[in-house]
């Protein structure tokens, strides 16, 4: 273990998509296509992470994650899979109001539980976030907004611009306002279901699937007008699931103890680790065993996110 691991980048085109991810982040996007995602670190059956440089170039996150544990991850909880999903958003346009799972609901809807976490990297003017609902109701007056199109009168809206952060525990109604561009931290989950579509249909007319019944028995009805995350000094998260920090470099800083592993995202300027270099929007692992810890800033005002996850008791 002597490099960090950088991954090959997965795009997914969406309706809400756009070309930001290019023009703002110098990803090579396919051309012609509304990407509205990009998930750089993921082990799911349908999408992997492919390193992308280094002995193990061509090794799947999932090859790492079985094959590496200790060396890669150290003492990180046993699961199944990579329990994280990292990904960044383009919102071109508002998505879909929707909510994920949470544990208890998920295995009776045959879903997984997600959890999640977006920093806002960049912003439009006026940038919105749509989270939770603006006063309690019951699962019927939802019914009844629904069935009369006046739901969006009862989301809570958080007008946001670059550097904010949001909390999204399962359970809680959101949608993304157009105009952001996020990155987005999760429990590894593709479980959605959309309740609203602000009435969109796609290039033949049609609206999109809903998935209202679903949807219905995993909103937080009592979630009232939560609010963005109050930094703690460095630390803007810190859950069961994984721990988000964000740093200003102004000098080399050791990333993680050995025996932690860490992902860093770039936000500004650029980051060397060892001889791997990151630029705004690009990630690495830094496994556990990696003897070169230090992240080095090479510009002014250098910024990045590291995401740990909690390592279990002893």
């Amino acid at each position: 273990m002597k490099s960090p691991l950088t991954f090959q980048p997965i795009f997914l085109e969406r309706i809400w998509g756009g070309r930001r991810l290019e023009t703002q982040f110098g990803k090579s996007l396919p051309a012609g296509m509304h990407i509205g995602e990009s998930w750089e670190i993921v082990d799911r059956p349908e999408a992997q992470s492919i390193v992308r440089d280094g002995p193990l170039r061509g090794k799947t996150l999932h090859e790492l994650w079985v094959q590496y544990r200790q060396e890669i991850f150290g003492n990180a909880p046993d699961a199944p899979r990579f329990p994280l999903l990292i990904k960044l958003l383009d919102a071109h346009e508002k998505l879909s109001l929707q909510v994920h799972p949470p544990e208890r609901v998920a295995a009776k809807l045959e879903g997984e539980p997600k959890t999640e976490f977006w920093y806002v990297a960049a912003a439009d003017r006026d940038s919105e976030l749509f989270v939770g609902l603006k006063e309690r109701m019951t699962v019927h007056q939802f019914e009844e907004a629904l069935k009369s199109r006046t739901v969006a009168e009862h989301v809570h809206i958080i007008p946001v611009e670059a550097g904010d952060a949001m909390f999204l525990p399962a359970g809680r109604l959101h949608a993304v306002g157009a105009g952001n561009l996020l990155v987005e931290i999760q429990q590894n989950s593709d479980t959605t279901y959309r309740v609203y579509d602000w009435d969109h249909v796609d290039e033949q007319g049609k609206p999109r699937q809903l998935h209202v019944d679903q949807a219905l028995e995993c909103i937080d009805f009592s979630d009232c007008k939560p609010q963005l995350l109050r930094p703690e000094g460095e630390l803007l998260l810190k859950s069961a699931l994984f721990e988000i920090q964000k740093w200003t470099l102004d000098s080399p800083r050791e990333v993680a103890p050995r025996g932690q592993f860490a992902i860093v995202c770039c936000l500004s300027s650029s980051i060397r680790c060892a001889d791997v270099d990151l630029a705004p929007g690009e990630f690495f692992l830094v496994p556990a065993q990696l003897q070169d810890r230090q992240l080095k800033p090479l510009g002014a005002q250098t910024s990045l996110l590291r995401v740990t996850i909690p390592l279990p008791a002893l």
